[in-house]
């Protein structure tokens, strides 16, 4: 064989490997590309969070999730979920729907939404319609009616805005009975 020869089927099996090496690599960019675009579901969820130094943050029980990975939404059915602060639990939360955006950055409660938030004095039960909640932040927003009930009081605001960190709540419109201890 002349060198002529030896040169051309080093060429061609040059140009079918980096064909072969490019296309394949292609081809797993088009498989990484479709899973962002995949929606995924899963039936009774039980889920156990810890924070950034490992302690106990959220414990929560879902019926049904679907998650929209290019969205970055989610969507639950009966979520029953119990956040805590310096192990014990510090707030629970209920409802038959809750949506996620944005990776869980915001959170909409509907359907027979039951928030309670434990305290010294005892618990205070929110119930409303609809509650948006901030998990991070743990911030808590409605402009919806709300149902309040604490060892102290009983009742009924049209809306709310809260910090569970600093404890604080603003209520609007409130109409209901006031009894200290």
């Amino acid at each position: 064989m002349d060198t002529k020869s030896l040169y051309i089927i080093a060429v061609v099996i040059a140009a079918i490997s980096g064909g072969i090496y490019y296309y394949s690599g292609k081809g797993k960019k088009l498989d990484v590309q479709s899973a962002q675009n995949m929606t995924y579901s899963a039936e009774n969820i039980h889920l156990t969070q810890t924070n950034e130094k490992g302690d106990l943050h959220v414990r929560a029980d879902v019926d049904h999730l679907e998650q929209d990975l290019k969205n970055k939404s989610t969507n639950l059915r009966n979520l029953n979920a119990s956040m805590y602060k310096n192990d014990q639990v510090d707030s629970t939360f209920f409802a038959k729907i809750a949506q996620g955006y944005n990776d869980n950055e915001k959170v909409v409660l509907s359907d027979q939404v039951e928030a309670t938030k434990l305290g010294q004095n005892g618990k205070m039960v929110l119930t409303t319609d609809e509650l948006t909640a901030y998990p991070q932040d743990r911030k808590l927003e409605t402009s919806h009616q709300v149902n309040v009930t604490s060892p102290d009081s009983e009742f009924v605001s049209q809306g709310l805005k809260a910090d569970l960190n600093e404890g604080q709540y603003e209520f609007f419109n409130i109409r209901g009975k006031y009894a200290p201890r």
